[in-house]
């Protein structure tokens, strides 16, 4: 997740980013998420992108219980909240600055039973990935970390190295710009994608992609 400086914006269909807080309900439990636009950018607010793929992660058609999750670029963590309190196993990881602020929150909201359920970690793409266990993960999740061109590459080095052939990455975006249409036509050089959830409303796609088998020149 990039670290985005703080502009004052008067839209109002903006205002909502500049709240304080955010409150949503999933997984039977009422979740409250501080934001901090002004800090930190758009690492500080929920993102339509992130309440999609929580409310496509409750549809059940990803088995969560038991899993072990990474959620990348998390922001707020909302996503890897909702993915531990599904029953997941969750690292949520952003970069150093976003850090504090992203484990706050997911202290804030998981009760105490499932406090050993996540754990935050710092996570820039593309470098120091061998802290992190080649194809150890059963999911990758990651909502609106497809819109800076410079960090395709390195994100999807991220995705190559925490994939295993079984592993399912989910990814939920806007389709704002061209680049993001390249970004899937890169994706695809090395896994096979499919939509699998539409939210009109939002205009969110979610993607389940899995790592295609190695290529044997002939």
């Amino acid at each position: 997740m990039a670290l985005v400086p703080y502009v004052e914006n008067s839209l109002p269909a903006l205002s909502k980013l500049h709240n304080s807080s955010a409150q949503f309900r999933f997984a039977n439990h009422d979740l409250r998420l501080a934001q901090d636009w002004k800090k930190l950018g758009v690492a500080a607010v929920v993102w339509d992108a992130a309440v999609v793929m929580c409310m496509y992660l409750e549809l059940g058609k990803v088995e969560m219980k038991g899993k072990k999750a990474i959620e990348l670029g998390a922001g707020t963590g909302l996503v890897g909240i909702v993915a531990a309190l599904l029953g997941a196993k969750v690292t949520i990881t952003d970069r150093e600055p976003a850090l504090d602020f992203l484990s706050a929150n997911v202290k804030a909201n998981l009760p105490p039973d499932s406090q050993g359920s996540a754990v935050v970690s710092e996570l820039t793409w593309g470098e120091g990935l061998e802290r992190y266990p080649a194809g150890g993960f059963d999911l990758v999740l990651g909502a609106d970390i497809v819109y800076l061109e410079d960090t395709f590459e390195p994100l999807l080095q991220t995705l190559e190295h925490l994939c295993s052939n079984t592993t399912v990455v989910l990814l939920a975006c806007k389709i704002r710009y061209k680049r993001d249409t390249n970004f899937l036509s890169m994706l695809k050089e090395q896994f096979r994608v499919e939509e699998v959830y539409y939210d009109k409303q939002r205009d969110i796609h979610v993607y389940q992609s899995w790592k295609l088998p190695p290529r044997r020149d002939l």
